[in-house]
């Protein structure tokens, strides 16, 4: 049997567009990796700590500026949360030490959800969008209302 590119390389596009149309725009969009074992997300998606890089620019306001931060959250896999913080502003320290805060999470069958965290020090309460991805190894949010967000990564 003699291999001839000229031929292979059209078939194998042709195999490839007849599988990707054969998937078809039913097929619903999901944020999950495919090496979860095929399951969706749900609220046990998320169990155990993660460590976060927070970065952004919150754009008005008292505390406008440049955000850095790092965290550390622990997910319950009922929908609770509980978290510590460190974060500066415009490179000053915006407390003098891990700020501690509580809260909640729901997490929608195709990995995307949101979190609320309010916390002890009057900071107002932060809204979140996330998407978990990497088959919850890794997590990322954005904050509702300004330029910031972060990347979790599953601590244990």
């Amino acid at each position: 049997m003699r291999f001839d590119l000229r031929r292979t390389i059209p078939l194998a596009m042709a195999i490839g567009l007849a599988g990707t149309l054969a998937l078809g725009p039913g097929r619903s969009v999901r944020a999950q990796d495919d090496d979860d074992g095929g399951g969706l997300c749900s609220n046990r998606t998320l169990r155990g700590d993660y460590g976060f890089d927070i970065g952004g620019t919150i754009l008005a306001g008292p505390r406008a500026g440049l955000l850095r931060g790092v965290a550390l959250t622990h997910f319950d896999g009922h929908g609770g949360l509980s978290q510590v913080d460190f974060v500066t502003n415009n490179g000053v320290p915006a407390g003098t030490d891990w700020r501690p805060g509580t809260g909640s999470y729901d997490l929608d069958s195709n990995c995307t959800g949101k979190a609320e965290i309010s916390f002890t020090d009057g900071s107002p309460t932060l809204h979140l969008r996330l998407v978990v991805v990497r088959g919850g190894r890794e997590i990322r949010t954005i904050v509702e209302g300004n330029a910031t967000g972060s990347t979790g990564i599953k601590v244990r």
